[in-house]
C-alpha cells in the first residue's frame, strides 16, 4: 500500500466520516486469561469514547512504510485453502458478526503474544464506498468500489498514575488512581490490503509500534507468512554486510553509500512516486565499485548480503540508514555531522597513527562555551 492509500483510510477514522457500526473487545491478563468481551455500538457511543476508540485505529494505520507498516503476502495457495485466510475473509464477509469466528481470532492473537501487563484486542469493521478521483486528486461522486475491511489493534492497557483527586464524599482532595487506561497500540492489521484503491484479499497491511521488533510470533501464528527482518535488525545487518569489505570500507565508501541512499529518497520524495522506494545488492555494488572497490572485495559484499538478507531482496532505503544523521564513533567518542557537510571531515596518517581531521574554521563551543582555536 502506498502513503496515499493508508492516509486516505486514515482521514476515515473520524466520527463524521467513518462508516463504523461497533467496535469489539476482548480484554486480556497478562496470563492470557480472558477477563471481559464486549460489543460497543458505535451510534450510541458518546462523543468522547468515540475519539478515543478512533485514535487507537488511526494509530494502527500510521507511521514509515516498510518500518512501522508493514505489507504481508498470502501465497496463491493460501487464499484457494488455508484455514488462517478463511478465518480473515469470514471476519470480513460477516462484519465480524460471527462470533465463533471473532473468539478464534481472539485466541490465536493471545496464544501468539506475550505482554508484561494486560492488553486489549480491538476490531472494527467498515464499508467504504472508495470515490472516484480526478486527475488533481479531487474526490468525485459515484465511485464503483465498495472497500469492506476489518480493522484490529492490541493494546497494552496499563495503571494510570494516582493523582490528587476530589473526593466528593469526604469533600477533600486525596491521592487516588483512575484505574486502568488502554494505551497506544502496540500492533494491529488491516485485512484486506487497499492497493490501487481496491480489496486485494493476497495482502495484508500489518502495524507493528516498534521498528526493533514486529512481534514476529504474531505474524506467523496468525497469518502463517514469513516475517519480514525488522527495521532496525535491517540497519544493524547493512552495517555488517558493509563491514565485509574489510580494508576496502574506509570513510569515501560509507560516505558514497549514504550519499546515494539520501539522493534516492530525496527524488523519491520530490516526485512523489506512488511505489515503495527500494535498493538492490546491485544498486549498492555499483556506488562500491566507482568508489574503486576491488572485485575480490565486491565478491565478499555479496556474499554477506546473500546471507543476511537473501539473494534477491529488496531494501528500503530509510531502513539502512538515517537521512539527516551521519555519525563518527570511536570507542571514546563520538561526533555528529550534519549530512551535507561530511566535507568537514577527512582521515590523516600523522606520525604513523591514523587522525580523524574535522575543520573548525567557523568557531568552536565546548560545552555550550565558544573558545578559541590556535591561530
Amino acid at each position: 500500500m502506498t502513503n496515499k492509500e493508508i492516509g486516505e483510510l486514515r482521514r476515515r477514522m473520524k466520527p463524521d466520516r467513518t462508516n463504523l457500526t461497533a467496535v469489539y473487545g476482548c480484554y486480556v491478563a497478562s496470563s492470557g486469561e480472558v477477563l471481559s468481551t464486549f460489543r460497543e455500538p458505535f451510534g450510541l457511543m458518546a462523543e468522547e469514547d468515540k475519539e478515543k476508540y478512533l485514535a487507537i485505529f488511526r494509530r494502527a494505520l500510521s507511521g514509515t512504510p516498510d518500518r512501522n507498516l508493514l505489507d504481508l503476502s498470502f501465497s496463491t495457495k493460501q487464499v484457494a485453502d488455508s484455514d488462517e485466510h478463511r478465518l480473515l475473509m469470514r471476519l470480513r464477509e460477516t462484519a465480524l458478526d460471527d462470533e465463533q469466528a471473532r473468539q478464534q481470532l481472539f485466541q490465536t492473537i493471545i496464544g501468539a503474544v506475550s505482554f508484561e501487563e494486560n492488553f486489549l484486542i480491538l476490531l472494527a469493521h467498515e464499508r467504504y464506498d472508495v470515490p472516484f478521483k480526478a486527475r488533481d486528486g479531487a474526490s468525485l461522486e459515484d465511485g464503483d468500489t465498495v472497500f469492506s475491511y476489518i480493522l484490529c489493534a492490541v493494546c497494552p492497557v496499563k495503571p494510570s498514575k494516582p493523582a490528587l483527586s476530589y473526593c466528593a464524599e469526604e469533600k477533600s482532595f486525596k491521592l487516588q488512581s483512575p484505574g486502568w487506561t488502554a494505551a497506544a497500540p502496540e500492533l494491529g492489521f488491516l485485512f484486506p490490503a487497499f492497493d490501487g484503491r481496491r480489496p486485494n484479499i493476497y495482502d495484508v497491511l500489518y502495524y507493528t509500534k516498534n521498528a526493533a521488533g514486529n512481534h514476529a510470533e504474531l505474524i506467523e501464528g496468525l497469518f502463517h507468512v514469513e516475517p519480514p527482518m525488522p527495521a532496525e535488525e535491517q540497519r544493524t545487518s547493512f552495517q555488517t554486510v558493509l563491514g565485509a569489505l574489510n580494508e576496502a570500507c574506509d570513510l569515501k565508501v560509507v560516505e558514497s553509500v549514504h550519499d546515494e541512499l539520501c539522493q534516492r529518497i530525496d527524488v523519491h520524495k520530490e516526485t512523489k512516486d506512488p511505489d515503495p522506494l527500494t535498493v538492490t545488492k546491485e544498486d549498492v555494488k555499483s556506488v562500491l565499485a566507482d568508489c574503486g572497490v576491488s572485485d575480490e572485495h565486491l565478491a565478499a559484499f555479496s556474499v554477506e548480503y546473500d546471507r543476511e538478507f537473501g539473494e534477491d531482496a529488496q531494501l528500503s532505503p530509510r531502513n539502512i540508514i538515517t537521512p539527516k544523521k551521519f555519525e563518527v564513533k570511536t570507542p571514546d567518542v563520538v561526533i555528529q555531522i550534519a549530512p551535507d557537510r561530511k566535507d568537514l571531515l577527512e582521515t590523516r596518517l600523522l606520525g604513523g597513527v591514523p587522525y580523524l581531521l574535522i575543520r573548525a574554521d567557523d568557531g568552536v563551543a565546548v560545552n555550550g562555551v565558544n573558545i578559541q582555536m590556535p591561530e
